[in-house]
């Protein structure tokens, strides 16, 4: 059996073709620009060219794109997008006309000369065209990992996100509970129910970049558990506690407002039952939640995963606790850190 497994972040999307016939090693990976880094580029060049534009498509990652969307209105130039894409942008879209673009409808004409720029988080044809020219076919089995912020109308978008990996976790913390079928995505999950249109029609799961690096991270022979396992991510960095293949723990930050000592402290508060979700939530990340407390005793490995990871391996020596130094290892799973996700999305096939 084959799987193509993407795991789509915010510098990169990470693409693995699995034969469950063959060593995992064995696998055929790209290491490509993320989506929205691809589209940023698209609008740059038209901000060069002095083109307005319009943006179609559904709702994808932003980041780039969206800081590349303000560039261009500050440049004077006009920007039109359908409802769809212009979600993209934020969830709500007076916000969205706030900022000075124009919202039209599927079929509304525009004028002539704008430049068309399609919005997606998944591009089945690109993939299937680079694969195509080695004489490889795409799978109709596929797995696909995005993050996801999920829309609250009533709350904070960072607490609702958290809350429902709350939820996840009190439901027992296995992969089972963050993979959803393609047919089965929840409503307010916006940008896996836009992957989820895309794949209609295959055989395709979808769930969270970060919890898919965690799952994904725990095939480094280092990782022993309990263990506590963090993806640093180039926007997002979680941490989880590890036991039986279950998350009992988690806190989610934002990396830009980490340091390495900062990070180390609160790993071991993570591990100690003593980082709350105010302590993170205060600081502009996500939150934190501990089902279980382990004490760092206790905690076997501490594995270290994410394009960002370099914030902890710069660390000087006298800055470096004992306590976590002793038990770190920079993750390599089946050789290759930067597969972690895709490796987390293959988890049931990979235990088998």
């Amino acid at each position: 059996m084959k799987i193509l497994a993407v795991d789509i972040g915010t510098g990169t999307q990470d693409i693995l073709l699995h034969d469950t016939e063959k060593e995992v090693e064995n696998s055929l990976v790209m290491i490509m620009p993320a989506p929205t880094v691809i589209v940023a580029d698209r609008i740059h060049k038209a901000t060069q060219k002095g083109s307005d534009i319009v943006l179609r498509g559904d709702i994808m990652g932003g980041g780039p794109s969206v800081r590349a969307i303000r560039g261009h209105i500050e440049k004077g130039h006009k920007v039109y997008a359908t409802v769809n894409a212009a979600l993209t942008i934020k969830d709500d879209l007076e916000r969205v006309r706030s900022m000075g673009i124009i919202v039209i409808g599927n079929e509304e004409a525009i004028p002539q000369g704008t430049e068309e720029i399609t919005l997606k988080d998944i591009d089945l044809g690109s993939i299937e065209n680079a694969l195509g020219n080695f004489g490889v076919d795409v799978p109709h089995k596929i797995a696909v990992a995005v993050q996801d912020h999920g829309n609250s109308p009533v709350e904070s978008n960072r607490v609702f996100r958290f809350r429902i990996f709350e939820r996840l976790i009190d439901q027992g913390g296995d992969f089972g509970k963050f993979a959803y079928k393609v047919n089965e995505v929840p409503g307010e999950f916006t940008r896996m129910a836009s992957v989820s249109r895309t794949l209609s029609g295959k055989d395709a799961i979808i769930m969270d970049t970060g919890p898919a690096a965690i799952f994904g991270a725990l095939f480094d022979a280092n990782a022993v558990q309990p263990a506590i396992v963090v993806n640093i991510g180039n926007g997002h960095t979680l941490a989880g506690i590890i036991d039986e293949d279950r998350i009992v723990g988690l806190f989610e930050h934002h990396t830009s407002a980490l340091d390495g000592k900062h990070l180390q402290q609160h790993i071991i508060d993570l591990a100690n039952g003593k980082l709350g979700f105010d302590d993170i939530f205060n600081e502009g990340g996500h939150g934190c939640y501990i089902k279980k407390i382990y004490g760092e005793d206790t905690i076997m490995s501490v594995i270290i995963t994410g394009p960002r990871r370099n914030i902890l391996q710069d660390m000087r020596t006298e800055d470096r606790d004992e306590r976590i130094w002793k038990k770190i290892h920079f993750a390599a799973p089946f050789g290759s850190m930067m597969l972690s996700g895709c490796y987390g999305l293959l988890t049931p096939q990979l235990r088998q």
